[in-house]
């Protein structure tokens, strides 16, 4: 794993959003995993701000997103489609029918996991994959105890992961209790992970993610074993390897 330390958040999302933007205007086509809450939103918007000032076309990206909220609809202000649209999509030159989210209103959801997995094979797989870290190791909606070799799947969200969520959400009884995500191998199938890491809440699962052997317990862990991890993090979010002295490449 290679590890970006930056001072703050907003080194973070540029930085990020050049990584991608390296991605962007290299390739002729390329597939994007893109992830959603408060994390990556400075990265969207500097890959707005570079589209504005015409240094990059997402014409031929497509784009695949982590999960989405089982019961909202992609007009509901707190789905994940109405996020990406808000805060990406509108504001770029990427074609409609090339973003792609799962229902989370599908009639069969199963049907929809099965659906979805097929896409992102028939894209040829995902290129570069966007991810955060939760408190407890999340990745995608993929609690701790998500077997290894999961694909995109139905997923019971934890109340931790219902209590970090609820901030974007009126009442807490909003928040929705199931989710459907990528599975964790769906998501180490990428060709490139992109993690990021920002403030003193990440300190101690990034600490983990360094120095605990790989560990269903822990989902993000497995990422230790993918060939081509860049991390990048904010000198809060790595304060507590820093301080124990853990050494990173």
């Amino acid at each position: 794993m290679r590890v970006i330390e930056v001072k703050d958040y907003r080194e973070m999302s540029e930085r990020a959003a050049a990584h991608i933007l390296d991605y962007v205007n290299g390739m002729k086509s390329c597939t994007l995993g893109l992830a959603t809450g408060g994390t990556p939103i400075g990265t969207y918007r500097s890959l707005v701000e570079a589209y504005r000032n015409k240094k990059v076309s997402f014409h031929h990206v497509y784009t695949v997103n982590l999960d989405e909220y089982v019961g909202l609809s992609a007009a509901h202000p707190n789905s994940y489609r109405f996020y990406m649209q808000e805060n990406l999509f509108n504001h770029i030159d990427i074609p409609s029918e090339h973003t792609h989210i799962p229902n989370g209103m599908a009639a069969d959801l199963a049907e929809e996991c099965r659906r979805y997995e097929e896409l992102i094979e028939r894209l040829g797989g995902v290129d570069l994959q966007l991810l955060g870290i939760g408190i407890n190791g999340h990745i995608g909606f993929n609690e701790p105890g998500t077997s290894f070799s999961s694909r995109t799947h139905l997923v019971k969200l934890t109340e931790s992961t219902r209590s970090a969520n609820a901030r974007f959400f009126s009442n807490p009884e909003e928040v929705p209790t199931h989710a459907i995500t990528m599975g964790i191998e769906t998501i180490m199938r990428s060709r490139e992970i992109l993690l990021l890491a920002g403030g003193i809440k990440k300190a101690e699962i990034l600490y983990k993610l360094f120095t605990e052997p790989v560990d269903e317990q822990i989902p993000a862990s497995i990422l230790q074993t993918h060939p081509n991890v860049t991390i990048i993090a904010d000198s809060e979010a790595l304060s507590r390897v820093k301080e124990k002295k853990v050494f990173i490449v």
